[in-house]
């Protein structure tokens, strides 16, 4: 039943990959959806066997790699953490392909568009199922893959194209910290298994690694390249410029990398290495300062975009910043609560985008947008619960976990350990939460209830969207709603023991119980800030108070945060155009122009007689010719092999090879 979880999405990719066109559109999302389907009930079963029996499973498959003392096997773990996020991925990717077949319905390429969903399903399932570091890296270099080819789906544009790129090589530099992380470890305990690297740790907490003449300790070298690692996948301040940009494929891509696949992958790793983490403090401080900072920063920055999407990105950027923080307060059930809340009311927020986008003829624009509220009102009463599950809004979703981490960050605030970083958690969480109520609210004025400022012509043919697009939108509109309260005790409940061993937080780092004795004036900050928030957007978009605010605001800020930063603009100067500069004129002029071309083809072939230019001749440039010396090659290889196994005589070997070469 648990190898099923993993195998059906592979085996939906497969067949709708290799047969799609045999299928057709109705078959390929009908295989596709069944498949995935199937996968969330028994993810559902698993979740029940495990999280509420108590039950772990570790299932080995069969032997990998075996090199000296490395010792990796195909195996799988189901733990109470494994099995949360085998729920959440299943249930929002079951929602998604469902959204897609009529989303997606007049594109020629369906097939081929059900088939990366699944696979990018899969991949994500076997990172968060492995029991090693090494397996772990398949699916992390798999999500990887499979986001690059969703978000360049519709490859003729150029933005997609672009996109992707970028996508594909910022990441490259966390799978690098990652990897770096992963030889580190192997070199520590000499081993890449989950359980024996967190049996060990507590051992070699004091070991120390003498690099460059300098002490560093092994846990804190470890936690700070699979931190890397983390940022690049989970869009972290330094490594987040691909996250705004990935808008550019489908919107259910983009609905299923921020809610449940890609972006999650980052927030997973470091809970899932919570028992190496706990260890080193240095490591919790440095979660505390990006984590606060990103959420910040993002939260900025989506107040000043005009794209729906985009907006919507940068929220998802913001929140994976107090999952982030979350960890560096060692309250890693706490961040797995708000990921498993997020990933309802985000994926309602995308999906719900898609339907306005998909009203408006492809429009993404919002200051094209306004008065939809009267022909898509069911599509504004889900974004508006999507948003203010987002804000905090109490007694939704979001509010029980977002609530509770900056209920969290007070009790650190007063304590003697995270002194600074607690103050950095503290203060920019909640000042986030103004300006995510703000621009929450400025997308639903813009869209729904401002004057419209499209033509008359595609607004009188907006409507509703069909059945399959709006049962995704009412289930997660219902998930954005109770999902936060009847898992809140389950979760993060006091004395719950759901969690077990998947998750160690020390004693000393434990503050959960503190947290129930915040000043109750204290634990109503959020809610203020965000109702603030709230109120100046309304006013800036009903009473027209934005000319005021823009004259006067504008020379302190408003410019800087609306070029998000100028973090692309730094990036390329100091970063891809020295590196292009140098591929260039070094890299290319000098070397493979140069000096390897002098040594070869213009210099060292020189001296070889005429006659043995005849096998330049071969090199034809045709690959049917490169691949019949390719056949022949490998049938002598196999031949002679085969021969000297199985036959003694040269007869019986000259014959073998005649009827290999001619088969």
């Amino acid at each position: 039943m648990y190898l099923l979880i993993l195998l059906l999405p592979l085996l939906g990719a497969l067949s709708v990959g290799f047969f799609g066109r045999f299928l057709g559109h109705k078959g390929s999302g009908i295989i596709s959806l069944l498949c995935v389907i199937l996968s969330m009930l028994l993810s559902l079963l698993a979740f029940y066997e495990v999280g509420f029996m108590g039950l772990s499973y570790h299932l080995t498959i069969s032997p990998w790699i075996e090199v000296g003392v490395l010792k990796i096997s195909w195996s799988f773990l189901f733990d109470s953490l494994t099995v949360t996020m085998l729920v959440v991925i299943t249930v929002i990717s079951s929602l998604v392909h469902s959204y897609s077949l009529e989303y997606m319905y007049s594109d020629p390429h369906l097939p081929r568009f059900m088939a990366f969903l699944e696979i990018f399903t899969f991949f994500m399932l076997i990172l968060v199922t492995a029991d090693n570091l090494v397996q772990m890296f398949v699916g992390w270099e798999g999500v990887g893959l499979a986001s690059y080819l969703l978000i360049n789906f519709w490859f003729t544009r150029l933005a997609a194209n672009q996109s992707a790129i970028k996508a594909l090589v910022v990441n490259r530099i966390g799978d690098f910290g990652l990897s770096l992380g992963i030889l580190t470890a192997f070199y520590i305990f000499q081993s890449v298994d989950y359980y024996t690297i967190f049996s060990l740790t507590p051992l070699m907490s004091n070991f120390l690694l003498n690099i460059g003449g300098i002490d560093i300790s092994g846990i804190t070298l470890i936690g700070i390249f699979l931190f890397v690692g983390a940022v690049g996948k989970s869009a972290q301040l330094g490594l987040h410029t691909w996250l705004p940009d990935a808008m550019e494929g489908p919107t259910p891509v983009s609905a299923l990398i921020h809610a449940a696949t890609m972006v999650t992958a980052g927030v997973f790793l470091l809970i899932r290495f919570s028992p190496l983490l706990e260890f080193s403090s240095t490591i919790l401080n440095i979660l505390i300062i990006f984590g606060s900072i990103t959420a910040f920063f993002a939260a900025m920055s989506g107040v000043f975009q005009n794209d729906l999407k985009r907006v919507i990105a940068y929220s998802t950027c913001s929140q994976l910043g107090y999952m982030i923080f979350s960890c560096g307060i060692s309250c890693y059930n706490v961040s797995m609560f708000h990921l498993a809340n997020h990933a309802f009311f985000k994926a309602l927020l995308f999906l719900s985008a898609g339907s306005v986008i998909h009203a408006l003829a492809n429009e993404q624009d919002m200051r094209r947008m306004g008065s939809l509220i009267k022909f898509l009102p069911l599509t504004y009463s889900l974004m508006l619960i999507g948003s203010l599950a987002l804000a905090g809004f109490p007694f939704l979703t979001g509010f029980y976990s977002k609530d509770f981490i900056l209920e969290l960050t007070q009790v650190t605030l007063n304590s003697n350990l995270y002194n600074v970083q607690g103050s950095f958690a503290c203060w920019l969480g909640n000042l986030s939460v103004f300006f995510t109520a703000f621009y929450s609210f400025r997308l639903i004025y813009l869209t729904f209830i401002n004057s419209t400022n499209t033509t008359k012509k595609i607004i009188l043919k907006s409507h509703e969207p069909s059945l399959y697009m709006l049962f995704p939108l009412i289930f997660l509109g219902f998930g954005s709603i109770f999902v936060g309260y009847l898992t809140k005790d389950l979760f993060i409940g006091l004395g719950t023991d759901f969690w077990n061993s998947s998750i160690l937080i020390l004693p000393t780092h434990s503050y959960f119980i503190e947290a129930e004795w915040v000043d109750v004036r204290i634990k109503w900050l959020p809610f203020l800030l965000s109702s603030l928030g709230i109120i100046l957007s309304t006013l800036v978009n009903i009473k027209n108070t934005y000319i005021y605010l823009y004259t006067k605001i504008y020379r302190f800020g408003c410019f800087l945060i609306n070029k998000k930063w100028y973090w692309d603009v730094l990036y390329n100067r100091f970063f891809v155009y020295p590196i292009l500069n140098f591929g260039y004129l070094v890299s290319f002029k000098n070397l493979d122009r140069g000096f390897i071309e002098l040594l070869g083809p213009y210099g060292f072939t020189k001296l070889i007689p005429t006659w043995a230019n005849i096998f330049s001749k071969l090199q034809s440039g045709q690959l049917s010719h490169y691949l019949f010396f390719f056949v022949v090659g490998f049938c002598l290889l196999l031949a002679i092999l085969m021969g000297n196994i199985l036959f003694h005589n040269l007869q019986l070997l000259f014959f073998y090879f005649v009827l290999i070469f001619f088969i």
